[in-house]
């Protein structure tokens, strides 16, 4: 396959898998679950077949490393394709939650409005709330304008890209003067559009939350200030010194190379990132659910890249989600172990998740209630042969599940993105069983 030309907007995404190399998943065998037999379940279980190319990320400990797992594993409703779907449902989705463990938010926080304002077509709404740690959290929320009905409500999840000093900004629009940034941004990745703001003017509520490290919730040069050496070491910088393209892209250089420390970290926590990161996006979930102007009966969730990553999290473990759309973010625990590790945040990794479940089994877990997911052909974050066979296990989940009209996979031709076209699918896929439209 001839090597595509590099747009100009790739050189961020590109920086950030040179500074993510070595980010590699914790290992696997750091302690065991008490509920789960490593020894038992892999003499029951057919082993992982080898990939044709036996070169890996790992040198030659890959092939040894992809023969570990069972396979399927040992939660996986392929393993046990006769099991009833709710009997697999609380099976797995006890040892997801209990893997993922998310940090307990124990009350819905009071939610601020900033300001209220039209602006292409859709009401605006800046928004923010405070959890129990960290800074507030940002967001914005948009419907059509002078909408007076009880809509349904769609949680925008914005991407990882590197970046982030950004949060909701990387998929809406507020004003014709738009940060120069996310305009090459949506350039890049959209072909120009704020999805959010799209689909919003379909009929949905919206809202777009700053996710857990990223805008409002990123981590602030002056909180470690102080560290004399090592990574974390900010050498007395300020985040007010922010304020050129150039500081802003060492921020985000910064803030990538300190991922490997936030995730050791929250792991002798006892959590884990995804788990953090589901546990804030149910919060503003519940938030979108509690409006007045929301149908909760009627939920949606989608994202590109990192916010494909969320919708996996999110859509497979929060029945509330009635449609999903993950856009460019899946394939399999092998294609992440032997190929493409360097390519994706930390937030993929749950220690010991792949003894139970594969990869998309965790979308899967869904089951029968609708999804989509959107892969393009020739992103590099991930092989072909990989996303193929994610798909595959899907359509499986789904045919097991007695309800495989509600799976789809789409491929597109092209590198990593969400564009036009494929937020058109997207969006026509919301319509079908959430019944908005215009």
């Amino acid at each position: 396959m001839e090597k595509e030309p590099q747009p100009p907007w790739s050189v961020d995404r590109r920086g950030f898998m040179k500074a993510s190399v070595g980010m590699a998943v914790a290992p696997l065998f750091a302690g065991a679950s008490p509920l789960f037999d490593p020894a038992s379940s892999f003499q029951n279980s057919t082993p992982m077949p080898q990939p044709e190319n036996s070169q890996s990320i790992i040198g030659s400990y890959g092939s040894w490393a992809a023969s570990l797992r069972p396979n399927p594993p040992a939660l996986s409703l392929r393993a046990t394709p006769k099991k009833k779907l709710s009997t697999w449902k609380k099976e797995a989705l006890a040892k997801v939650k209990e893997l993922v463990a998310s940090p307990p938010i124990p009350q819905i926080p009071t939610v601020t409005v900033g300001k209220k304002y039209t602006y292409d077509g859709l009401d605006i709404e800046e928004l923010s709330w405070q959890l129990p740690y960290g800074r507030p959290t940002k967001a914005l929320l948009l419907k059509p304008a002078g909408s007076t009905q009880r809509l349904p409500g769609i949680l925008a999840l914005h991407d990882h890209s590197g970046e982030k000093y950004y949060g909701y900004a990387k998929v809406t629009r507020t004003s014709a003067e738009q940060d120069p940034h996310m305009r090459t941004h949506q350039a890049g990745y959209y072909e120009g559009t704020a999805w959010a703001n799209e689909v919003a003017k379909r009929g949905y509520v919206v809202l777009v939350p700053d996710a857990f490290l990223f805008g409002s919730r990123r981590v602030h040069y002056e909180d470690v200030d102080g560290i004399s050496w090592g990574m974390p070491k900010v050498e007395a910088k300020t985040d007010a010194d922010i304020t050129t393209p150039e500081e802003v892209a060492a921020y985000n250089a910064w803030s990538s190379a300190h991922e490997h420390v936030m995730s050791k970290s929250l792991f002798c926590a006892g959590t884990t990132w995804p788990g953090v990161v589901l546990a804030e996006d149910q919060m503003a979930l519940t938030i979108l659910s509690q409006r007045p102007d929301v149908d909760a009966s009627r939920l949606g969730c989608a994202g590109l890249s990192g916010g494909g990553l969320r919708t996996v999290y999110l859509a497979g473990l929060d029945e509330r989600i009635k449609c999903a759309v993950s856009v460019g973010f899946m394939s399999t625990w092998n294609d992440f172990l032997l190929h493409k590790a360097y390519t994706h945040t930390w937030m993929l990794y749950t220690p010991l998740l792949p003894n139970y479940l594969e990869f998309p089994e965790i979308l899967g877990l869904r089951a029968p209630l609708p999804v989509m997911v959107q892969s393009n052909n020739h992103d590099r974050l991930y092989t072909l042969p990989e996303m193929q066979k994610a798909d595959a296990i899907l359509q499986e989940v789904y045919r097991l599940a007695g309800t495989p009209d509600a799976y789809q996979g789409r491929f597109y031709d092209g590198d990593h993105k969400f564009d036009r076209a494929m937020q058109a699918d997207a969006f026509g896929w919301f319509d079908r069983w959430l019944g908005g439209g215009k």
